[in-house]
């Protein structure tokens, strides 16, 4: 399957990437887009890798959710022949606020 990046997880992906290269430098942030890529091809071979988000399992969408690294979770949908990235959640924030950004 292919994966598409949704606007709103492109801006997020570049949001913690900004900050990880700020707080803990470039070698850091290319480890994190490393871990990235890594979950993009194992998502693409596999798309129900991932379990339904119990946050927003009520949505008919169908939200399933991959850790990325240990703050960082990759919230995607599958549709049709495709993977959209819908977000990439920050663990550290609040669960319902995060959530309510796809609601």
């Amino acid at each position: 399957m292919r994966v598409v990046w949704l606007e709103q997880a492109d801006m997020a992906l570049s949001l913690i990437a900004d900050y990880i290269a700020s707080e803990y430098g470039e070698k850091a942030k290319d480890k994190f887009m490393c871990k990235v890529d890594e979950v993009g091809v194992l998502l693409a071979d596999n798309p129900y890798l991932g379990p339904v988000e119990p946050l927003l399992a009520d949505l008919p969408s169908g939200y399933r959710s991959i850790v990325v690294a240990k703050l960082n979770k990759i919230i995607y949908r599958i549709v049709d022949n495709r993977i959209e990235i819908a977000d990439l959640w920050d663990c550290r924030r609040e669960p319902e606020t995060l959530a309510g950004q796809l609601k």
